[in-house]
């Protein structure tokens, strides 16, 4: 086998290959004769079919299976030989076998992985989120957790934040209506930020029964694109407005919130606890937003167009897959769009050699006491931890999604340890979203 290499981009590679025909055709006949063993044909008993017969019958076919088999392991041979790391499926091109060819040639066209050498972090800034929960902060996410259970009653009153009121509507763009612009029966809250501003603007203040139209403009970055900073005329009909009941904290209350004996006392500190996970996770993750984007913006690299293309792929396949959940019906022959994804595509191949790269470097490899510490402090959110441990441990699929966020927790504090990092407290209500 003789190969040689040529680069013809960054990334790409065109690797040229020539494998004698007496090779092959060798390999043909070892294959017939084995056939002739055992292959079963009608007029002969089995292992004494005639070879003739056997490569009258099956030579092309077989010869095609050895001419794969060929191509598949002289290609890998050749990889070997030039130390090359493919990224992604090669291309094949084979010229055609003539009669009394001496050799069988053909090209792999592939990318292979570029090098990748992390950028100096030592002149970016993270800033590390500062928040320890308090009293204040149960109090906070107790009379979320009431809202959230509010029972409403109609009354006759001006609409104010926090009530919910039910109406029709009918918006028009240059008297044309649009996607989304109309609704029956429509019932929202006011101050949930589930309308536009100057829509919730127009509406608050209105009691059942009234009717008014007025204009807005949708905001520039608007995610609808069709209407995006255009101006639109709202024809509004308030059919009722409702007050938000909440209910008590009582003992009642904390026995929907999971403590049977009703105890407020036990109510508050499950609270706390579960409060105290999410806030840690929330501000690990602004970390580790900052590191991963930090190690892209100091990191020069050309992401391969094969591994950006098969994630384009994957996003895709996900995409449907959420679309169908959400009972939203796709045909299977009407691709989602895949430069909705190039972005996002490119971003996490990207990353996902950086941090492959980092980890290999700096061995911060996840470790079992790591991963063990994970793990048992997920299961504490549960009823029974011992069980949910257990569970995570009956399936390595599972265990390698933790050892993956143990991997990023690693990069995450070796990057802390080269970057300048600046503590700041952060408000509770922004950190978790709340709307105040």
């Amino acid at each position: 086998m003789q190969a040689n290499l040529e680069s013809i981009g960054l990334l790409e590679r065109r690797l040229s290959v020539t494998v004698p025909v007496a090779e092959i055709d060798g390999e043909v006949e070892n294959r017939l004769k084995r056939m002739s063993r055992t292959v079963k044909m009608h007029g002969f008993r089995p292992g004494k079919v005639p070879f003739k017969v056997v490569a009258q019958q099956y030579a092309s076919q077989v010869r095609q299976e050895v001419i794969g088999d060929t191509l598949e392991r002289s290609f890998g041979d050749a990889v070997r030989q030039q130390n090359l790391k493919v990224a992604g499926y090669p291309r094949f091109e084979a010229k055609p076998l003539t009669e009394g060819a001496l050799e069988f040639e053909y090209s792999a066209t592939f990318e292979v992985y570029p090098e990748v050498a992390p950028g100096d972090l030592s002149q970016v800034k993270i800033v590390r989120p500062l928040l320890t929960p308090g009293e204040a902060e149960v109090d906070r996410t107790l009379d979320i957790m009431r809202r959230q259970r509010a029972s409403f009653e109609v009354v006759d009153r001006a609409a104010e934040s926090g009530d919910r009121l039910t109406l029709d509507y009918k918006g028009t763009i240059d008297g044309n209506e649009f996607a989304g612009s109309s609704a029956q029966a429509s019932a929202v809250v006011l101050g949930e930020g589930r309308l536009l501003p100057d829509f919730e603007r127009q509406v608050a203040g209105m009691k059942g029964g009234e009717s008014k139209a007025f204009e807005l403009r949708f905001p520039d970055d608007y995610h609808g694109r069709e209407v995006a900073g255009r101006d639109a005329r709202f024809e509004v009909a308030v059919k009722e407005v409702a007050a938000a009941r909440l209910p008590e904290i009582d003992a009642e209350f904390a026995r929907k919130l999971g403590v049977a004996d009703g105890d407020l006392t036990k109510m508050r500190q499950e609270v706390r606890e579960n409060l105290e996970r999410e806030v840690r996770m929330r501000l690990k993750n602004r970390v580790k937003d900052q590191v991963m984007q930090a190690l892209l913006d100091v990191t020069r690299l050309e992401a391969p167009k094969s591994l950006v293309e098969a994630e384009i792929q994957r996003l895709q396949a996900l995409a449907r897959q959420d679309l169908a959940a959400r009972g939203v019906a796709v045909k299977s022959d009407t691709p989602i769009p895949g430069h909705v994804f190039e972005q996002q595509a490119r971003r996490r191949v990207s990353l996902g050699l950086i941090l492959g790269e980092v980890v290999r470097a700096n061995a911060l490899y996840a470790k079992p006491e790591q991963v063990r510490a994970v793990v048992e402090e997920q299961a504490q959110s549960y009823e029974k931890p011992e069980e949910v441990v257990k569970w995570f441990y009956a399936s390595p699929e599972r265990l390698r999604e933790i050892e993956s966020g143990v991997v990023e927790e690693n990069v995450v504090a070796w990057a802390l340890g080269r970057a300048q990092v600046e503590d700041k407290p952060v408000d509770f209500d922004e950190l978790m979203g709340h709307r105040k």
